[in-house]
């Protein structure tokens, strides 16, 4: 054994249970790091400056998923999405849960399709909640693939995303029995052209919006950024908290 060998390695290597926690932690920080920065422009320093309004029509379509509604539709709230995303797990995590708890009945909260190309199973997660939608059990598919996003999205080392569509649509197939869909009707829609040209108008919508990573989300139309002090999950969800409650409060 070396002698400058790391102590927690002595006798017999990492364990697993060492190994994960470490990939856990390297991709959290990664992710809130990219998070923030794309969020922020880039770093720009102009996180401040109110974003330009997008028009409602842009964001938001008569055939478009709400999460949850309000009578009022005072505060809208729009996020593009790409469901095998790490960062936008995270937001879902953090912050979209206790969104859709907390504010049922006082906002309304859109889901948009935007999958990117460096994801290679992304494409496959919107079509399966889109079919799923054509059962109107959107909002569960989209649970499903959030709360098992470990189980598709992600290799077998938990650091990178997966390329595994056999693995990805079984696993598709297999939530949508759990949510009670005719699971014959959701694999004949699933790759139809309606759930094809739904996802291609979300993503058209989206380029419009200015749209160019994922998650975004806007609030009353605006494009929300962070402020310079988050650096945190939990600070993150503050911020937008904070923001979303100035809307109410108008």
């Amino acid at each position: 054994m070396p002698k400058n060998q790391n102590p927690v390695t002595r006798g017999g290597g990492l364990s697993v249970n060492v190994v994960l926690t470490i990939v856990v932690v390297v991709v959290a920080v990664v992710v809130i790091g990219g998070i923030l920065l794309f969020n922020r422009g880039g770093g720009s320093g102009d996180s401040a400056a109110p974003a330009p309004a997008v028009p409602a029509e842009v964001l938001r379509k008569p055939d478009s998923h709400a999460l949850i509604d309000s009578p009022d539709n005072k505060v809208t709230v729009v996020e593009f999405l790409d469901y095998q995303c790490p960062a936008c797990h995270s937001y879902y995590t953090a912050l979209t849960k206790q969104i859709e708890k907390d504010y049922a009945g006082r906002i309304t909260f859109v889901t948009r399709n935007f999958p990117l190309q460096g994801h290679p199973l992304a494409r496959s997660a919107a079509q399966a909640a889109e079919a799923a939608g054509l059962q109107g059990k959107y909002k569960e598919m989209y649970h499903a693939l959030y709360d098992n996003y470990e189980a598709w999205a992600l290799a077998p080392d938990g650091a990178n995303v997966s390329s595994d569509t056999a693995k990805a649509s079984a696993l598709f197939e297999q939530y949508a029995q759990q949510i009670g869909l005719d699971v014959a009707k959701f694999r004949q829609d699933v790759n139809s052209p309606q759930v094809n040209a739904k996802i291609d108008a979300d993503v058209a919508d989206g380029n419009l919006a200015g749209v160019r990573g994922t998650p975004s989300l806007f609030i009353n139309g605006r494009k929300y950024q962070p402020g310079d002090d988050v650096q945190t999950f939990r600070q993150l969800a503050d911020d937008f908290l904070g923001k979303l409650n100035a809307e109410l409060a108008k």
